[in-house]
């Protein structure tokens, strides 16, 4: 498969007008104009944003010219493409803050001396009321209702806020004054970038590439909402130990969605799936680890889950945590951070993951004496009663 090829097919969920008009553009040799937008409305990226990160560096890698635009403006607004609720406001401060965390993040996909930043705000804050009126006079409300998600929300009597409707006309003006060539985003994205498309129109013709979603460690979409998130933010050990838990089913998808694994390699790892999966999954597990990390994070990660997980030793450097006696395990687990939030330390509780004193810890189990508690299949803390 030639580099274009794969460029326009690996983790490309669809490709709009169509596939063969990109690849006959991009054929020319002209350098185009791409773009990839991003609402800085959480401060974490998971593995599955990353998909489309990685699809942008290679464009950039080509030389086109790439920009990583950041909505600062728009995420006052906040986009509900996937969401079955509004999205609550936020403040410049919150906006600023979770983009300082969000740059240090995608750092580790994308190289920003090749791409880049530029802000919404820089256009969308200097409209005027007329102008914007002109601009949404291009939109009809019915174009936004018949989207199946708020078609859905409105037939259950849900709010649905004509900021909302305001959000793909805004984005879409994002990619009008940018001059785009091609939009990149996820699947949920698509009526939104279609806007810049509509806008685009008597200018000239520009595509829309949407990339495909990368499965949770529970198989489905990875989200946040569903704690099933393998973050950029999780330590070598963690990160290691999540993938590790995903299902084989999904393993050639991670080798191809979040690794720059070679296809011709990929193809192998497929053939070696039918006999030794759990050699494959490690394989997997260390190339993420060793791209997002390290290749020595890598490494230790690799040694301590086959030293805790397989062989099923307890790790040399068990952390110490002090707690008074009487404390829950399920506050304990909270309130030092040892899962991602309470609900998702009550799910674990409950199926049974965790262990304290060597016993499977209830909801309610009371910390009485020092001792070893284990949460999940990797972590392990020392409690030494105060």
């Amino acid at each position: 498969m030639s580099e274009l090829q794969e460029l326009l097919t690996r983790g490309v969920a669809n490709i709009i007008p169509n596939k063969t008009l990109l690849e006959k553009k991009l054929s020319t040799g002209d350098k185009i104009n791409i773009y990839l937008g991003i609402d800085p409305t959480a401060p974490n990226i998971h593995l599955g944003h990353a998909v489309v990160l990685r699809k942008l560096q290679r464009f950039a890698d080509l030389g086109h010219n790439v920009t990583f635009l950041v909505g600062d403006f728009t995420a006052k607004i906040g986009d509900t493409s996937d969401k079955e609720s509004e999205r609550p406001q936020l403040t410049d401060e919150a906006i600023q803050t979770n983009l300082r965390t969000y740059k240090k993040q995608a750092s580790k996909i994308i190289d920003f001396d090749k791409i880049t930043i530029r802000f919404n705000s820089e256009w969308l804050s200097r409209l005027t009321f007329e102008e914007t009126i002109r601009l949404i006079g291009n939109f009809s409300l019915n174009d936004f209702i018949s989207r199946e998600l708020i078609k859905k929300r409105l037939s259950e009597g849900k709010s649905v806020g004509l900021l909302e409707t305001i959000y793909p006309i805004m984005q879409g003006y994002d990619s009008f004054i940018m001059d785009t060539d091609l939009q990149l985003g996820g699947t949920d994205q698509t009526f939104n970038m279609q806007a810049g498309r509509y806008l685009l129109k008597g200018k000239k013709e520009s595509f829309v590439m949407t990339t495909e979603f990368l499965s949770g460690t529970d198989g489905r979409k990875m989200s946040k909402t569903w704690g099933n998130a393998i973050w950029l933010t999780d330590d070598a050990s963690q990160m290691y130990g999540k993938l590790m838990s995903i299902t084989d089913s999904v393993i050639i998808e991670y080798f191809t969605l979040a690794t720059d694994t070679p296809l011709g390699e990929i193809e192998k790892y497929k053939l070696e799936l039918n006999s030794n999966p759990m050699e494959v999954k490690k394989k997997l597990a260390y190339e993420i680890v060793k791209e997002l990390h390290s290749d020595e994070d890598a490494r230790i990660a690799q040694e301590n889950f086959e030293k805790t997980v397989q062989n099923k030793q307890l790790p040399d450097d068990i952390q110490t945590i002090s707690a008074k006696s009487g404390m829950t395990i399920l506050d304990f687990i909270v309130e030092n951070k040892l899962s991602e939030s309470k609900s998702e330390a009550k799910r674990l509780i409950e199926q049974g993951g965790v262990e304290y004193d060597s016993s499977k810890a209830e909801l309610f189990t009371i910390i009485s004496k020092s001792g070893i508690l284990k949460v999940g299949k990797r972590n392990f803390v020392k409690i030494n009663i105060e």
